[in-house]
């Protein structure tokens, strides 16, 4: 697939904050504390201290504020999968230190300095330059220590890594197969056999009625049902009790301008034709030509430009969407192509544009304007950002001041609401599955509320951190049983079920015998769809089944018929009238494609990797992490 995005550095930009790789969280070594602040995963007997954790979370999330702009959602950064990701990079990396060290991989002082120096960053007339190494640290408030820890850090796990990373390998009869079978195209016509057709010809009787009951009779008890009242601590209400003078407001602004500006940015559309650096001078010329005769097509009629791009565009990724790129900055491109897109006007067609990739002919189709936020626009912003800043030292502090208060008073939460100035809130029935409201909808404090102990003595739950900084403490004031429901008021579910089934099975029953009809070469009379040319890479939104069950079919004799039970529970005929081949000079150019396919190896045998380091290694997850 066509990528633009650009490789970037590895130490200078991981250390400076420019880029992250995936295994590297910022201050491991200057994150961990000996202190009893809790941990949030134990990997091999070695803790992640929660300090390390959540400072790498804040890390992670800064670096999405700063690609993403400053209007980004703050809800989605402290997401779960968010949260997630940064806990399971930092076990993975943990992981990776363990293997590294218990294979005797090592990091000399003389390639820690060799490293170091070599560093543009830390260089001033291509000499390195202490100042400058100090003066760089010092503004990103490290020590020169804390530093060549991360860069030695860096260096012994890459060590580990280069074996998978450089060292990928796709034999060339593998690229050239795989290449023709994402390439190859079939013309299909379809026949969608629906099972609503058949619902009113078919009936359940009471034997199956009963039977089915019978066995999925627990599916139709009705729910343990409970009302509960509780109280809410979190970061954001306390927060909201603070005070900001305007002078803080406005140094803030004043400081941190570049938070709250947009830069430009640009919408493209593109045509690829690939070609690889090193192609021969037929292939340059034949891709040349192919590109002139596109943009001369575009310039007859600008409007053909995204029929063109699925067409004839070798960028799988945008070619469905007609070559659409989306909107993207500057340094997003390689750079020939962001040059031009960047000195286009609105609606401007390119001449063919050269880049590692091949040739493009772009249209500029939507801009972006730079915006700076005024600092009324964002005041209310930075006022809740000062706040949070000024209670988030203390509110550990307070969270544990309120776990004591909910123990201590265990079967009243009313002196909990009162002490902490909280609401008392109370709920209607819900059971295991609700999902409103949703600080409710958390497992380990749904598991609290419907624990035996609780229910019988109407205690409080402990406080559960429910969400990022929210804490929760609960108590059933009332509880119903599950109860179970007699057939008598259930059967018509069971027979909406029964029919669908049946409908179903009829609908596949019908589709096996006509496909079996065609196959032995009986003429049917079958409204087919208009015919259309799928491959692997443009599926046309065809299924995984029906689409594998396409391309497996041997086609020795055109028309060729294929038959599949799809997602809806109907089936699927398809009739396959021709093969469209590659174009010979396309299927040539396998440079690129074969780089793409060691990547996906590398990617594959990474993951492997590490699913085998976690079976080898204990990693015990602390269950209130999140």
């Amino acid at each position: 697939m066509f990528d633009f995005v650009n490789r970037k550095k590895r130490i200078v930009q991981i250390i400076m904050g420019l880029a992250v790789l995936p295994f590297l969280f910022w201050g491991v070594e200057s994150y961990r504390n000996t202190g009893q602040e809790g941990y949030v995963a134990i990997v091999d007997g070695e803790e992640i201290p929660r300090r390390e954790y959540e400072q790498a979370l804040r890390d992670h999330q800064e670096r999405m504020r700063a690609m993403m702009g400053a209007n980004v959602d703050s809800a989605m950064l402290d997401s779960f999968e968010i949260r997630n990701s940064v806990l399971e990079r930092l076990i993975q990396q943990r992981l990776l230190q363990r293997e590294a060290i218990n294979n005797g991989f090592i990091v000399l002082d003389s390639q820690l300095v060799k490293t170091i120096r070599e560093i543009p960053a830390f260089q001033k007339d291509s000499k390195f330059s202490k100042q400058q190494y100090e003066d760089l640290l010092k503004a990103q408030g490290l020590t020169p220590r804390v530093f060549e820890s991360r860069v030695r850090q860096e260096l012994l796990l890459q060590q580990l890594l280069d074996g998978y990373s450089e060292y990928g390998f796709a034999p060339k009869a593998v690229a050239e197969r795989v290449k023709y079978l994402s390439e190859v195209k079939r013309e299909i016509n379809q026949y969608q056999i629906d099972p609503e057709q058949f619902i009113a010809q078919v009936a359940p009787d009471e034997e199956n009625i009963t039977a089915y009951y019978e066995k999925y009779k627990v599916d139709f008890d009705l729910p343990e049902q409970v009302r509960v009242e509780y109280v809410i601590l979190s970061l954001d209400a306390v927060a909201k009790n603070e005070t900001v003078s305007d002078e803080a407001v406005n140094d803030y602004f004043s400081e941190h301008k570049e938070e709250f500006s947009q830069p430009e940015e640009r919408r493209a559309s593109h045509i690829l034709i690939s070609l690889a650096p090193e192609a021969s001078d037929d292939e340059k010329q034949s891709a040349q030509e192919k590109a002139q005769q596109i943009l001369e097509q575009i310039r007859r009629d600008p409007e053909q430009f995204a029929q063109l791009a699925e067409e004839h565009s070798n960028d799988p990724g945008s070619a469905p969407q007609g070559g659409d790129l989306g909107f993207f900055g500057r340094g997003v491109m390689v750079k020939p192509f962001e040059d031009k897109i960047f000195s286009m006007q609105l609606n401007e067609v390119s001449d063919i544009v050269a880049t590692d990739f091949g040739l493009h002919v772009i249209k500029l189709t939507d801009i972006k304007e730079a915006k700076q936020q005024s600092l009324d626009e964002v005041r209310e912003q930075i006022e809740n950002k000062l706040k949070l800043q000024m209670v988030a030292n203390t509110f550990g502090e307070i969270v544990e001041d309120f776990r004591n208060v909910v123990y201590e008073q265990g079967e009243d939460l009313q002196a909990v609401a009162k002490k902490f100035e909280l609401t008392l809130e109370h709920s209607d029935w819900i059971s295991r599955n609700v999902i409103e409201p949703p600080v409710l909808a958390n497992d380990k404090l749904l598991s609290a509320l419907f624990s035996e102990e609780v229910i019988a003595n109407q205690s409080n739950t402990e406080a559960v951190e429910v969400a990022p900084d929210t804490f929760v403490a609960a108590r059933v004031t009332e509880h119903k049983p599950a109860t179970a429901q007699s057939l008598s008021v259930v059967k018509d579910q069971i027979v909406d079920k029964l029919k669908v089934q049946m409908a179903q099975a009829k609908a596949v029953e019908q589709g096996e015998k006509k496909l079996e009809r065609l196959q032995a070469g009986d003429h049917l009379d079958i409204d087919w769809t208009e015919a259309k040319q799928i491959s692997y890479m443009q599926s046309q939104g065809l299924d995984h089944e029906t689409l594998r069950a396409i391309f497996k079919v041997q086609v020795n004799d055109l028309p060729t018929y294929v038959g599949a039970a799809n997602p809806s529970g109907g089936f699927t005929l398809t009739r396959i009238n021709k093969i469209i081949e590659p174009e010979s000079s396309e299927t040539l150019k396998l440079t690129d494609f074969n780089k793409q396919l060691q990547q996906m190896i590398t990617q594959e045998e990474m993951s492997s990797y590490l699913t085998v380091l976690r079976k080898h290694y204990e990693v015990k997850v602390k269950q209130d992490t999140f």
